[in-house]
């Protein structure tokens, strides 16, 4: 069965940083393009950084210089860290495929960035 679970959000002030870990289950994704996405409950779901199978990155303009993704797929891992971070990148952050398959999203992660 495909999962994904993620992992690392919290509460943190303006400036501040996170990490967020997508751990997924079968090694089917470790040959497709992975993306971490966010949602908040008066926007749609929005891109914010995709990873190649080669370790290519791509970013949302909106956190060029700040975000960083990575993939580990030795350890069945996509990363994202996340510095200077602002109130207005507060959501619930998922990672999937891309483009998704919208039956494995997993339950999400939120972040919370307000003093």
């Amino acid at each position: 069965q495909v999962q994904l679970v993620e992992s690392g959000g919290g509460l943190v002030e303006p400036g501040g940083s996170l990490k967020l870990t997508c751990r997924f289950s079968r090694t089917f994704f470790a040959t497709h393009p992975m993306g971490w996405y966010r949602q908040t409950p008066a926007n749609q779901r929005e891109l914010v950084a995709t990873i190649d199978r080669l370790s290519k990155p791509t970013y949302t303009d909106s956190v060029k210089g700040r975000f960083t993704i990575s993939r580990d797929n030795a350890e069945n891992t996509v990363l994202l860290e996340m510095t200077s971070l602002k109130p207005e990148d507060t959501a619930i952050y998922d990672c999937n495929t891309v483009p998704p398959i919208d039956t494995i999203w997993g339950q999400g992660t939120q972040v919370t960035v307000s003093s």
